[in-house]
């Protein structure tokens, strides 16, 4: 479900003709932009197809937050770039990343910074169809991993089959891409990395029990935040109040999923047809407490939560240096914090 950064891109020339042109737009006070003429485009990527992470964006498209804030939101999906490329170039202004790609990104030197926590509480878990016989990290051994290629990936499963006395060695790891988690583990492989919300809720509803192990129940440095909504630092420098404007709009839409599930279901799914609508529905009712969750506001970032998961990454090698988590991510432009 993750992709991850390639190390070298080219910073495209058409992000000029695709940034907003709200030098004549802004809001001078913060409130509302009803008083604009024109409203800013603005192209916002999703990480993946749509699914229920993204539904506060859908829904404040649709009940007209963004049109409130003077902002006409474009939703892509990425093709060969990557959200959190598209964002560090300018292609996109606001984007779906992962605590994790953050990191990565910016060690190498992309300008993305996150600006909301979708989620305050890592839903990933590792998983397999209940006739695997695995119910603990110990029971990886002997078992294929399907997965999509990232050293992450091999240390995380690592960590917990440590904290387990269990061998990493005696795990096939797999590179499988983005598959289908049920196609994959009846044919290819025994085992992987879903989104609860997701595919944990699509085993109910196809009635293909699964055992799952949740990564925040294994590791508080893995309860992390995934996913986040990104920014390019550009964005952020030149146009602080078409962040406040975004989020304030995203805010209002993420609270409206949080309160009205079936409603907010119904407004990804006429977004998005082809999704199971069946699936949609109990995924939003399954997640919509999750998005403010225990935080006393939507989208709120800790600094500690930055700080175990960079300290984490670095212990295992996984990285080179600290990243300077204060440059990584802002509460700044929350509506409320």
């Amino acid at each position: 479900m993750k992709k991850y950064i390639i190390i070298a891109f080219i910073f495209c020339a058409a992000a000029l003709s695709m940034l907003t042109g709200c030098s004549t737009n802004q809001n001078k006070d913060g409130g509302t932009g009803q008083d604009t003429k024109t409203p800013d485009k603005i192209i916002f990527t999703l990480d993946w197809a749509p699914n229920t992470n993204h539904t506060g964006i859908y829904a404040a498209k649709a009940k007209g937050f963004f049109e409130e804030e003077g902002l006409d939101v474009e939703i892509i999906q990425p093709g060969q770039n990557t959200a959190d490329q598209l964002v560090a170039s300018g292609n996109a202004q606001f984007g779906i990343g992962y605590q994790e790609g953050v990191t990565l990104a910016r060690l190498e030197g992309l300008p993305i910074v996150s600006i909301a926590a979708v989620i305050q509480h890592n839903t990933s878990a590792f998983a397999a169809p209940k006739s695997k016989n695995i119910n603990t990290p110990k029971d990886f051994e002997g078992k294929k991993y399907a997965g999509w290629g990232s050293p992450i990936e091999e240390a995380t499963l690592k960590a917990l089959m440590d904290k387990y006395n269990a061998d990493i060695n005696e795990v096939t790891i797999l590179t499988t891409g983005a598959t289908d988690f049920f196609a994959t583990t009846e044919k290819d492989a025994d085992f992987a990395w879903i989104y609860y919300g997701w595919d944990g809720i699509a085993s109910k509803i196809k009635n293909k029990p699964i055992s799952y192990i949740m990564l925040k129940d294994e590791d508080k440095a893995l309860d992390y935040y995934t996913p986040v909504i990104t920014a390019g630092e550009k964005t952020i420098s030149e146009n602080p109040d078409l962040v406040k404007r975004f989020l304030r709009a995203a805010a209002k839409g993420y609270d409206y999923a949080a309160q009205n599930p079936e409603g907010a279901a119904n407004i990804l799914l006429s977004n998005a047809p082809e999704l199971d609508s069946a699936l949609v529905i109990e995924s939003q009712k399954w997640l919509s407490p999750k998005y403010k969750d225990d935080a006393p506001v939507w989208g709120l970032q800790k600094k500690e939560v930055w700080e175990e998961y960079t300290k984490w990454l670095y212990d295992r090698k996984l990285i080179d240096e600290m990243l300077d988590v204060d440059k990584a991510f802002t509460n700044d432009f929350l509506p409320e914090k």
